[in-house]
């Protein structure tokens, strides 16, 4: 994965809080789930740098987490000696701007809208995207919208698209369980991309988790193509 696409990644995702610990960043994600709530290496790192990173977590009452590429064999293997154990194996997946583009999409079936309205954060809710995450969403500091999908004369989906450096990243997409695979969340990534060029970004992308298949399905049939792929590490539960 590139270096854009990369700080893209982060950037429209941000933490509450970082600290660093030896090789490695520490996100403080005040409830908001574990992509703010993990270390990731961002630098040469040691054995004592995962203590250090499990101490800083510890200090802010979080459990200790850490966020690794599946390529990056030296790290899962060092976090696997101590104690942590895969989850969550999730894709990120990529596209340019212009393949999404290319239709009309119906009348009122998908707007660019911020901040986003309280109907929105009721859909987000029901999906499990809880206050602490959508609070993740206002702390963004790049270009942001929300992307509102309407489907049988009512609001059926809500989405997040943020812009860094001509990359958007598209967030938080959930669509209530009696309009799903109607063809709403596809309409909603099209408008995202049209207000992602409306920035000046050439490319879109995402991180899906590869246990959703439906979605995994939906965003390789627009095109979308796996650029990088990532899990957690968490020890098991006592």
């Amino acid at each position: 994965m590139d270096t854009a696409l990369a700080e893209a990644f982060e950037l429209t995702w941000p933490a509450a809080e970082y600290a660093d610990a030896g090789g490695f960043r520490v996100g403080r994600g005040m409830g908001a789930g574990g992509r703010v709530s993990s270390a990731r290496r961002v630098g040469d790192w040691t054995h004592d740098d995962i203590k250090a990173a499990i101490h800083q977590h510890t200090q802010w009452r979080q459990p200790p987490l850490f966020r690794a590429y599946d390529d990056d064999r030296a790290l899962t293997g060092a976090l696997a000696e101590h104690g942590f154990c895969r989850e969550n194996p999730t894709a990120i997946m990529a596209l340019e701007t212009s393949a999404l583009i290319d239709r009309e999409i119906p009348p009122v079936t998908a707007f660019a809208i911020w901040p986003p309205l309280a109907i929105q954060r009721e859909i987000w809710a029901s999906g499990n995207i809880n206050p602490a995450r959508q609070k993740v969403m206002m702390a963004v500091a790049t270009p942001r919208s929300s992307i509102l999908g309407r489907i049988a004369d009512r609001a059926a989906g809500t989405a997040f698209v943020a812009v860094h450096r001509g990359v958007a990243m598209v967030h938080c997409v959930e669509i209530l369980p009696d309009f799903r695979r109607r063809g709403l969340a596809g309409w909603m990534m099209r408008c995202a991309a049209i207000w992602a060029a409306e920035q000046e970004a050439d490319r879109i992308g995402l991180a899906v988790s590869r246990a959703n298949t439906g979605a995994v399905a939906l965003y390789r049939q627009l095109g979308f193509q796996e650029v990088a792929g990532y899990s957690y590490y968490a020890r098991p539960a006592d």
